[in-house]
């Protein structure tokens, strides 16, 4: 171990009553790290599980680059109470606000992509399987036309017209109730994917689309061609298996809103207890790209959607500083944030410095870095070193207390 790490571990008074709890963790095994490196406190262990599947079930809906339940689940637990209300401004696939409202709390969340809004809403207050498959009935799946002849590339030209048929059911619908928004979100997330279970022939993980002429690539690799899907049967299908453990209990009302993260006019002063948020980080993500295919289904104008890419360190840390003081109004006294920055080019960018840095000068507490790893096996990895050669597997949380 470095010399200078070592001088790091050495005990020091608690900072918060968090803090002290988290030393205590032990809950898989191994006892919490202590570790400040350059001013930043580390607390390094592994908090939640690693294993797959171990949320409720309603979370299992894919999106680009999301985090697992177990995330917010964590800090939700610990840091609110029945009722209060949870945000996250990149909620994405809406996991914060899902974990919000089966725990009791207030669902609050934002994103800058209105498909977000698809993916959440309809899982904080799922419709009666009768009623799904009542609808379903209902659909005149046989009156669809081929909109697009470049998408026989991922369908059966039958599933197209299918597909067609439900898009210009859902887009006809004025004022679509739970039940439409439920059969949309379920469609837009089988639309791709590497298995029977989806709509299309085998392409690429359903957290992203490939190109018209990427899936033609696929296809001629693969010698494959479209098979036929039973597009009703399969929203069906998905639509039990996210209602498997049941729908979340009665909560406060959800608040949702397609806007950026650091501009939030819909949330009053003081109206938010724990912020739990994950940024895109630097430029690796492609989400306009990756969602070209939902945005089609959804009638969604894909250029309209100004999704950030900051290609540079000060342009992240820049945007995190705006987040951070939209977070000191809405976050009352005694609150907290957690802001997870994960794992970055190989452990050569530590994200969670930007934030710590971010944060000076504004009204919050900086407590400390909160390290989940499943794969470190000396304290050095926890910064990328020698782990696999590609850093480790870990969240990164920063986590502020609101003064």
């Amino acid at each position: 171990m470095p010399r200078s790490l070592a001088r790091n571990l050495a005990a020091a008074p608690f900072a918060s009553p968090l803090e002290e709890e988290l030393l205590a963790f032990d809950s898989f095994g191994a006892p919490t790290r202590r570790i400040v490196e350059e001013g930043v406190l580390y607390l390094v262990n592994e908090f939640w599980t690693s294993a797959q599947r171990q949320a409720h079930s309603l979370h299992e809906i894919s999106y680009r680059a999301c985090f697992k339940p177990q995330l917010p689940g964590f800090f939700i637990s610990r840091l609110t109470a029945p009722g209060e209300a949870v945000f996250d401004p990149f909620m994405g696939r809406g996991t914060t606000p899902l974990e919000a409202a089966l725990q009791g709390r207030r669902p609050m969340g934002a994103d800058i992509n209105p498909l977000s809004i698809l993916l959440t809403r309809p899982r904080l207050a799922p419709p009666p399987l009768s009623a799904i498959e009542k609808r379903l009935a209902e659909i005149p799946w046989e009156s669809g036309e081929i909109e697009r002849d470049d998408l026989l590339v991922f369908y059966h030209a039958e599933t197209l017209r299918r597909l067609c048929a439900l898009r210009r059911h859902l887009r006809a619908r004025a004022e679509p109730d739970g039940v439409d928004d439920w059969i949309r979100m379920i469609a837009i997330n089988r639309l791709t994917g590497h298995s029977p279970g989806f709509f299309s022939v085998y392409s690429l993980p359903p957290n992203q689309a490939v190109s018209i002429e990427a899936q033609a690539k696929i296809n001629a690799k693969r010698k494959q061609t479209p098979p036929l899907r039973d597009v009703a049967a399969l929203i069906l299908r998905k639509s039990r298996a996210l209602l498997s453990d049941g729908v979340p209990p009665e909560h406060p009302e959800a608040l949702l809103a397609t806007s950026e993260a650091w501009c939030a006019p819909y949330v009053a002063d003081g109206a938010v207890r724990l912020v739990v948020t994950s940024p895109p980080f630097l430029d690796v993500v492609q989400y306009a790209s990756d969602n070209w295919l939902r945005n089609w289904f959804a009638g969604t104008d894909a250029s309209a959607v100004r999704i950030s890419a900051h290609r540079n360190e000060a342009e992240w840390e820049k945007m995190v500083r705006a987040c951070l003081e939209e977070f000191a109004r809405i976050v009352s006294p005694g609150g907290h944030v957690a802001f997870e920055v994960g794992e970055v080019r190989g452990g050569k960018v530590l994200l969670e410095r930007l934030v710590w840095r971010a944060a000076e000068g504004l009204p919050f507490e900086r407590l400390f870095v909160l390290v989940n790893s499943q794969s470190f096996t000396k304290t050095s990895n926890c910064w990328g070193v020698g782990n696999n050669a590609k850093g480790t597997n870990t969240n990164r949380v920063v986590t502020l207390r609101r003064t």
